[in-house]
């Protein structure tokens, strides 16, 4: 009797469904677009300032990122050495541990900039958040943040708002460090 092949394993669709619809992803044309896996939260979120587009699915086992990664025209940023043993163009391997040093290697390989995309990104879904106005968020910020702020932002997939506060000072000094290696 014949023996039939094995069906090779796909990653589940369902699993990678909800990272296939981010508002926002790709609509700048051939950017730079990137996938954290889950060791590498931190960088997501730096990425995430600096304007880049990163996805950051922390449940999805390597075959699925891979898939997602391809799929999406993503280069997959990781610290697993077996997941970059695979020859695939897309997938960068870091070996520090450091958040700071995985962007400076990150910048230095694809050569990224800061520019106009800072803080245009959800740092929570990745989505490109939207100004609104002043007279949206009230009740839905802090009162001393309504008051002595009049721009702000949200994001339509999480519905997180933003103010440029103390925390975006102290993000924009860390910015200039970092445009020192840029």
């Amino acid at each position: 009797m014949r023996r039939k092949n094995k069906p090779r394993r796909t990653p589940h669709l369902s699993a990678t469904k909800r990272y296939f619809k981010v508002k926002g992803a790709g609509s700048r044309g051939k950017e730079l677009k990137f996938i954290c896996d889950r060791m590498l939260g931190t960088l997501a979120r730096y990425l995430r300032i600096l304007g880049y587009d990163t996805l950051y699915p922390e449940e999805l086992r390597d075959a699925e990122l891979l898939f997602l990664a391809y799929t999406q025209g993503r280069t997959l940023l990781t610290r697993d050495t077996r997941m970059g043993a695979r020859i695939s163009p897309n997938v960068f391997v870091l070996k520090s541990t450091a958040p700071e040093e995985q962007l400076k290697k990150v910048v230095k390989k694809f050569k990224l900039k800061t520019g106009d995309n800072l803080f245009t990104r959800c740092l929570e879904c990745n989505t490109l958040l939207v100004e609104v106005k002043k007279k949206e968020v009230k009740g839905e910020v802090p009162p001393y943040v309504f008051k002595h702020h009049s721009k702000f932002a949200k994001c339509p997939e999480c519905k997180k708002y933003y103010w440029s506060g103390t925390h975006m000072e102290r993000m924009e000094e860390r910015i200039k460090r970092w445009e020192e290696w840029m």
